[in-house]
């Protein structure tokens, strides 16, 4: 029996967000369909299947461009050089964290001697180790980053950036799909109204509203807000704001990394100079936003939905620890 699943049924049994069906779909990784008098997705078993097998591969840390050799790719020999690849990397880091707990061990039975760390029998241990490895993973969980191999460490690239207060456009949606109908609606706006014309600075804003979670239905919604001239016309259906402004902690990723959400908290909870400044509730992020970049003119010149090249700035709500 083929049994039909709607993206909130999907989400919910496989643990991914609506968010990530639809990057997976745009991948080609996945297929939806609508039936005809209903305004949904729906996936078949044959797709959730696919789905399940996605995220095992995942779950291996295989990246979404191999995942798609491996799914798509009748010839056995290329997906066992993939597997081969990884094989090879695993050993790679299982050597070089053998290697870092034997020198963990030296500096231990070495404590109360801190000349041992410039010793040659110490710099030499370390010469065979190479440089830590930086890499962006392409999505995850609060799980997978607490378990990172400690071999594949990396330095935050997180800018400190003042916003100043801003006349903006807002759409809210709460329902199945809220960020796609947000998107939808704003880009809608932005051509029909000219505002790239109008404002070739204009810049778009998004975040959930509610989280996930909040409503017993398992809906959840999406706010978008677009910077506008102050008299500028709006439609019946979107609404004139006044956003205050403020301090952010922003860190930039594509689409759709949002596993540093995480990261980036962590980044601010470990600041000696800056604190979390929750402004709101948990029902709008706490003051989070999220900044499509280049999207105001990749609406007008209708580009794709994720802007022109898939940024995005994650800006966590800060404050100087000593003003």
């Amino acid at each position: 029996m083929n049994q039909l699943m709607t993206v909130t049924q999907v989400s919910r049994a496989c643990g991914v967000s609506a968010r990530m069906l639809r990057h997976y779909e745009k991948m080609g990784l996945l297929s939806s369909t609508r039936l005809e008098d209903y305004a949904y997705r729906v996936y078949d078993t044959k797709a959730v299947a696919r789905l399940v097998q996605i995220l095992v591969l995942r779950k291996l840390r295989i990246p979404l461009k191999e995942i798609a050799l491996i799914l798509q790719d009748q010839d056995p020999s290329r997906r066992q050089a993939i597997f081969r690849s990884h094989i090879a990397q695993l050993d790679q880091e299982t050597a070089a964290l053998m290697t870092i707990r034997g020198i963990l061990t030296r500096l231990e039975e070495h404590a109360g001697d801190p000349a041992y760390l410039t010793s040659p029998e110490l710099l030499a241990l370390t010469d065979v180790l190479a440089p830590a490895k930086t890499g962006l993973k392409e999505e995850g969980t609060v799980t997978e980053q607490n378990h990172t191999s400690p071999v594949q460490t990396e330095k935050l690239n997180v800018r400190i950036v003042h916003l100043p207060p801003m006349t903006v456009a807002s759409y809210h949606y709460i329902g199945n799909d809220p960020e796609e109908v947000v998107g939808d609606r704003v880009s809608r706006f932005v051509q029909e109204s000219k505002l790239y014309d109008a404002k070739p600075d204009a810049r778009m804003f998004g975040f959930n509203h509610p989280n996930p979670g909040i409503l017993a239905d398992g809906l959840h919604g999406y706010e978008d807000w677009v910077t506008i001239p102050e008299d500028f016309p709006l439609p019946e259906d979107m609404t004139r704001k006044q956003f205050a402004g403020g301090l952010y902690a922003v860190l930039t990723i594509r689409f759709p990394e949002f596993q540093y959400w995480w990261e980036l908290n962590k980044w601010v909870e470990a600041s000696d100079e800056f604190a979390i400044d929750w402004r709101g509730d948990e029902n709008t992020m706490g003051g989070c936003l999220e900044e499509h970049l280049n999207w105001i003119r990749s609406a007008h010149l209708n580009w794709p939905k994720d802007g022109a090249d898939g940024q995005i700035d994650l800006m966590f709500p800060i404050k100087r620890k000593n003003p």
